[in-house]
């Protein structure tokens, strides 16, 4: 996904959203690999959730550890929906669109309620929080800490994890400062996603963005190949829930 959007975002010379990516791919030859990422989306998706539920990398039950199962749960909800969505696509069903239309759905939808200039406030406050991780990341190289020994040496690793995570960071910080000005100026179209994030960009850090984004899609190869599951014992420990053990 990450690497299409990059492709997309220097072939067109505008930002480009995970919904164009996936549009991209919606016809002919295109729909194989569209139901090949479906099917990736459902694992992941699962993947995320089941961590959340049984805590299959030992985090514990403080606060902290907590609050990043939920938002595991939250990435598998989110990637539940990209699989549907995409095995929809595959099917020859009609687009719904990307992150930019749903970010101003959601806007919108927030602007009705009582008090929806505040909900988006504390919306771009999150957002803005999940930038600063992600750049945490790149600066510290905690993605290090989820890949086998013998990929945490090489630099083109490095390179790759630094470079996408920095750029996730600039997108999300960008994000939250749509959804700030949506909130400030009371207009919901001003809120927007990945698309408009890397369209409202100067063209140099476009192209800056979308490189460390193709770099993300690249370190997201790597971390499925060198990727350490802490406990070996997935089938065991989901069958044991599953009969109540």
């Amino acid at each position: 996904m990450y690497l299409l959007v990059a492709y997309l975002t220097f072939r067109l010379g505008r930002g480009a959203d995970g919904g164009a990516a996936l549009e991209y791919l919606n016809s002919g030859p295109g729909r194989a690999v569209l139901a090949a990422m479906a099917v990736g989306f459902a694992a992941y998706a699962a993947w995320r959730v089941i961590d959340s539920a049984l805590d299959m990398e030992h985090r514990g039950k403080g606060a902290k550890a907590l609050i990043v199962r939920i938002s595991h749960a939250g990435s598998g909800l989110i990637h539940g929906w990209l699989g549907f969505k995409t095995a929809k696509l595959a099917l020859g069903g009609a687009s719904q669109g990307g992150s930019s239309e749903a970010a101003e759905n959601g806007a919108a939808t927030a602007m009705q309620w009582p008090g929806g200039d505040w909900l988006l406030l504390v919306a771009a406050g999150i957002v803005l929080f999940v930038a600063v991780v992600q750049l945490s990341h790149a600066v510290r190289r905690k993605f290090l800490r989820h890949l086998r020994g013998a990929a945490r040496s090489k630099w083109w690793v490095n390179l790759a994890g630094i470079g996408g995570y920095a750029a996730r960071g600039i997108i999300f910080a960008m994000a939250a400062w749509l959804l700030y000005r949506a909130s400030i100026d009371r207009a919901p179209a001003e809120a927007g996603g990945l698309g408009d994030a890397l369209t409202l960009m100067h063209s140099s850090l476009r192209v800056a963005v979308a490189t460390g984004l193709a770099l993300f899609g690249s370190y997201s190869l790597i971390e499925a190949w060198y990727r350490i599951i802490p406990d070996p014992q997935v089938k065991r420990r989901v069958q044991a829930a599953v009969n109540g053990d």
